[in-house]
C-alpha cells in the first residue's frame, strides 16, 4: 500500500510540475533530460541503431526477415562454399545464436547446411532457390524503402562520411 501511495504522490508531483507549462501538453509529462548522456557516442549510436532496425523490420515485414537474417543470406550469396563458423564470425554472432538462426532459415527453406567434403565436422551454407528469390526481393525492398529513407535523411555526402566513420570505429576501436 505504501508503494502505491508513493507512486500516486510522484505522479501528482510530475503532473503539477507540467501544469502551466507551455511546452508540455496537459497531462503529458515533460521528457527526461539526458544531460551528458546525449553526448555519449555509444548511447547515440545505440539509439540510432534501434531506429534503423525498427525501420528495417517495417520494410521487411512481408518477408519476415530480421537484419541479422538478411545479413546471413547476403554473406552466403556472396561467399559460396564458406562454412557456418566463418559466416557467424564475420557477423559477430555467437555460435548458439547462429545455430538457432540457421535452424529458422532452414525451416523456412531459405538456406541449407551441407557437410563439407574437406572437413566432415564442418558445414557449408548454400541458399536454396526459395532463399535466392527471397533475397532478391529483400534487396529490392532494402534499396527502395530502407536505404532510400536513410539517404533522404542524410544526403549522399553525409551518408558516405558516416559509413567511413562507422567503419573506422568497427575496424580500429
Amino acid at each position: 500500500m505504501t508503494v502505491s501511495k508513493t507512486a500516486e504522490k510522484s505522479s501528482e508531483k510530475a503532473s503539477d510540475a507540467t501544469k502551466g507549462r507551455k511546452d508540455a501538453p496537459e497531462g503529458v509529462p515533460e521528457a527526461l533530460q539526458l544531460g551528458e548522456l546525449s553526448e555519449q557516442l555509444g548511447y547515440v549510436l545505440k539509439r540510432a541503431q534501434l531506429k534503423v532496425f525498427e525501420n528495417f523490420l517495417r520494410c521487411m515485414a512481408s518477408l519476415q526477415l530480421t537484419p541479422a537474417q538478411f545479413s546471413v543470406l547476403l554473406l552466403v550469396e556472396k561467399n559460396p562454399g564458406r562454412n557456418q563458423t566463418e559466416i557467424a564470425s564475420t557477423l559477430g554472432i555467437l555460435r548458439p545464436n547462429f545455430v538457432a538462426m540457421l535452424d529458422n532459415l532452414e525451416s523456412r527453406d531459405l538456406c541449407a547446411r551441407i557437410r563439407s567434403t574437406n572437413d566432415r565436422r564442418s558445414h557449408i551454407l548454400v541458399l536454396t532457390d526459395k532463399g535466392k528469390a527471397v533475397l532478391t526481393r529483400a534487396k529490392k525492398l532494402v534499396a527502395t524503402k530502407h536505404e532510400s529513407r536513410l539517404n533522404e535523411l542524410l544526403g549522399q555526402a553525409n551518408r558516405e562520411a558516416l559509413l567511413e566513420m562507422l567503419s573506422k570505429i568497427a575496424n580500429e576501436f
